[in-house]
């Protein structure tokens, strides 16, 4: 029995304990899991600083080196999302569909734990504790597996809740955590179907693909955003900007990002310039012939519109109309989340309804596309596929169904 499938072991038989656990159990061990956060602040900013040295000698980007980094604002708003999911309704054992059939039948349809779910993601170290409180609270033990670049930084976040947990009635190995940096370990965990119910990948194109490519247990895909904000001829220009900046520059590392813009052709002369002032020096702006008409642009090639930046790039394109809109997101787009800015109810309707995306915004930024913001407390990734869930995966996402059926000695005929 290898180390992994030893922990692996552990956390099926922690979820067995776990899923029938009473939501006030759940909720002071998430408790004790905060004020433990809280008391071990110094030293996971310690381990994190050991993150951000390795990082800076490596020469990651700017963008990603902040998603990587803590602060103590960052660590109390993990605490602040840990109380979020405290106050959330328990999914455990709901039911909004039950019925009687004619022969005396009566079936449930209860929601129940998944059992135990794997994430794998990149950077992030906030994600560790999103998705052990999401997780706990969804009744799952989970088994963590962050990139290395983040390895200390998890592993002193692991250390705390593992710690508050010890002041619960929840049992520690509720939670694992992958200590190794070897891809033979993910290549392992990708297939123990026996111990994962779930595997959730959340990073980047590579990590998504690798694990979609080798994994025998199931997978929900998350994460990769080539994401659009289409600019309408009737849209308030000066707000319009003001959008666009928000959802390029605020956090240009994260996934829900701006990373296409669409103009419609007949505002480009009033609105480039205006875009091109307010973030032209910070923003790397590439745009087709028709943009470099009106400012001055490095010329976007056919592989940027299926770019996914993550960095101070914004690729830009005129358009005929709404629908010369749609149909660019829906060829390029990852499904993940996109705008539009228009004062049209008949354009905003078309948009909403025809772009093929699990989040679609009128006159608002991208950058909403989030657990915490949709009042998940946090999130296990942002699902960009069509079976189960999609957008932000809260607790309603990590629950599956039972149907009960409850007789008085029906015998089928």
């Amino acid at each position: 029995m290898t180390a992994l499938v030893k922990q692996c072991n552990n956390l099926k038989r922690a979820a067995e304990v776990l899923g029938t656990a009473n939501t006030k159990s759940k909720n002071e061990a998430l408790k004790e899991v905060a004020e433990s956060l809280q008391q071990y602040t110094d030293y996971i900013l310690e381990e994190n600083a050991k993150d951000i040295e390795n990082a800076e000698r490596n020469n990651m980007k700017e963008s990603l080196i902040d998603r990587l980094r803590l602060t103590k604002d960052r660590i109390e708003a993990m605490v602040d999302s840990i109380y979020t999911i405290v106050d959330l309704k328990d999914p455990v054992w709901k039911s909004n569909d039950v019925w009687t059939l004619e022969n005396g039948l009566t079936i449930s349809k209860m929601t129940v734990p998944i059992g135990v779910i794997g994430i794998i993601y990149e950077s992030r170290p906030n994600v560790t504790v999103d998705a052990f409180a999401l997780t706990l609270k969804s009744g799952n033990a989970v088994l963590l597996r962050g990139s290395s670049t983040s390895l200390h930084s998890n592993r002193a976040l692991v250390y705390a809740i593992r710690e508050g947990l010890k002041n619960s009635s929840i049992p520690e190995d509720v939670i694992g955590f992958i200590d190794d940096a070897d891809r033979s370990v993910v290549k392992e965990m990708l297939t123990l179907n026996k111990y994962i119910d779930l595997i959730i990948p959340r990073g980047g194109k590579e990590l998504i693909d690798f694990v979609v490519k080798n994994a025998t247990v199931p997978t929900i895909e998350t994460g990769v955003g080539n994401c659009h904000i289409f600019v309408d001829e009737s849209a308030d220009l000066e707000r319009a900007v003001d959008i666009v900046e928000n959802a390029k520059v605020q956090r240009p590392g994260v996934c829900n990002a701006c990373e296409t813009l669409l103009v419609h052709k007949s505002i480009a002369k009033e609105l480039l310039p205006k875009i091109h002032e307010r973030i032209g020096k910070k923003v790397e702006l590439r745009g087709c012939k028709d943009v470099q008409s009106f400012i001055e642009v490095k010329t976007a090639l056919e592989e940027d519109w299926a770019e996914e930046y993550l960095d101070y790039v914004l690729a830009v394109k005129l358009v005929e109309d709404v629908d010369a809109a749609i149909t660019h997101i829906n060829r390029y787009g990852t499904k993940h989340s996109e705008a539009i800015l228009t004062e049209s109810f008949t354009n905003s309707n078309k948009f909403l309804r025809q772009v093929d995306a699990a989040t679609v915004y009128v006159n608002s930024s991208t950058r909403f596309t989030d657990g915490g913001e949709f009042g998940f407390g946090g999130e296990m990734g942002i699902s960009t596929q069509k079976i189960h869930a999609r957008g932000p995966m809260g607790l309603n996402e990590l629950v599956t169904v039972k149907y009960t059926v409850v007789g008085t000695g029906q015998i089928r005929k």
